[in-house]
């Protein structure tokens, strides 16, 4: 799994490279994000895009402590946004510990509970997790957050519980589109990341299954005067052969000072 991990965060330093991703001199380059949206597919699917995201967080990883994980509940139903009760997670690669003090802090917001069940098959924050681990060791927490029935505002009161400042990186687990033909995908999901570059927090479930917790993080970054920048949009069109029906992948971070896209 390391190697798979380490190879999409090359292909994306690559991709990088060639599209002269430097900035232009008058610009000031942008500091680490303050947080991104990442797809959580299998790797040989939406690895490469997912390596595009973690790649704008490798250029600033100093001083990272906590990771705040937000994405959909795929096979539970249930209001409000849910907490593990587990104090780590596993993966191959070890274990990475929950973060007691985020959990408590953010269980003073309306609509966080505690609950197992949404996260026991739950693969969107699960597939984080190698990212974060080879990119930060062991000096990182985490605070998985699975979204149920919920709001843009009651996600936005949430981070605003665990915002932090440089210690804490927020990441937002969604794919996009799913099961359209290529090139239906490609103009759907051009759409929505036209509507996520202008913080414009009314996706819906046929444009992102993380559309929750995505609107949540864009009414913060709205209220904040952040900014986003597209660093990959592709489907798994691009990574695997069959175009007939496929799923969107999309790769943003929003930044705390200004961007060029």
């Amino acid at each position: 799994m390391r190697s798979m991990v380490e190879a999409c965060l090359a292909q994306a330093r690559q991709a990088r490279g060639a599209r002269g991703g430097a900035p232009r001199p008058e610009t000031p380059p942008p500091s680490r994000p303050k947080a991104v949206i990442a797809p959580h597919a299998g790797y040989i699917f939406s690895g490469p895009i997912a390596g595009s995201a973690y790649g704008a967080v490798s250029d600033g990883l100093e001083g990272i402590e906590r990771v705040v994980l937000l994405g959909p509940s795929h096979f539970v139903p249930f209001a409000g946004l849910a907490l593990p009760r587990a104090e780590a997670f596993q993966t191959p690669l070890g274990l990475v510990p929950v973060d007691a003090e985020a959990r408590r802090a953010i269980l003073r917001a309306a609509h966080v509970v505690t609950g197992d069940a949404p996260h026991a098959r739950e693969h969107s924050l699960e597939v984080q997790l190698p990212f974060l681990q080879v990119l930060l060791g062991d000096e990182v927490s985490v605070l998985p957050i699975v979204t149920g029935d919920a709001t843009a505002p009651q996600v936005t009161a949430a981070l605003e519980r665990v915002w932090g400042g440089d210690e804490t990186l927020i990441i937002i687990s969604s794919d996009l589109s799913h099961y359209l033909d290529y090139a239906r995908a490609r103009a759907v999901d051009a759409a929505t990341a036209k509507s996520i570059l202008a913080c414009a927090a009314e996706l819906d479930a046929d444009q992102a299954c993380g559309h929750v917790a995505i609107n949540g993080l864009l009414c913060a970054a709205r209220q904040r005067h952040l900014n986003v920048r597209l660093l990959d949009l592709r489907n798994s069109g691009d990574t695997q052969p069959d175009r007939s029906r496929v799923v969107g992948y999309g790769a943003f971070a929003v930044y705390e000072g200004p961007v060029r896209q």
